[in-house]
């Protein structure tokens, strides 16, 4: 019975990191966490960002890799696209932030294979601000709207 108690400390330990992770990335927006799609100079710098740090994966265009609903060989989902024809707009901008500062695996705690990084140690927040602006920028205005309504929702 006592062999049993560090696999039972574990369980709950992971248990807790899990809800914890949870917490984290579907709890409470923060405020201070608000695209800028409508400065020009936000969506220039967002631009320059996305091409040198995006674009290889995502596109010039914003139009993801091809077949990016479905897993390659490796088990991977292949870069998804940021235009209004992908899943982006349908996250409000607080995780949307927070993918982008960790990564998948960060925000999984490391159980979902990604080729995707986190930026947090190589974009400033206001860096991510903008670069996720610039993407806003380019949807239609209807699914900027429907983008809005999914950021209220999210508030607190």
């Amino acid at each position: 019975m006592g062999r049993r108690w560090p696999n039972v400390l574990l369980a709950a330990g992971a248990a807790g990191i899990a809800i914890g992770a949870a917490f984290w990335i579907l709890g409470p927006s923060d405020p201070a966490i608000a695209l800028t799609p409508d400065d020009p100079a936000a969506v220039a710098l967002g631009e320059q960002i996305y091409d040198a740090h995006c674009a290889s994966c995502h596109g010039d265009q914003l139009e993801g890799q091809p077949n990016w609903r479905q897993r390659g060989p490796d088990g991977r989902l292949p870069a998804p696209p940021h235009d209004a024809g992908g899943h982006t707009w349908h996250h409000p901008d607080v995780q949307l932030f927070r993918l982008t500062a960790v990564g998948p695996s960060g925000l999984t705690g490391g159980s979902y294979a990604s080729d995707m990084p986190g930026f947090a140690g190589i974009l400033t927040d206001g860096e991510i601000i903008a670069v996720l602006s610039y993407i806003k920028s380019t949807w239609p205005p209807e699914v900027r709207q429907r983008h809005d309504q999914i950021n209220a929702q999210a508030a607190p």
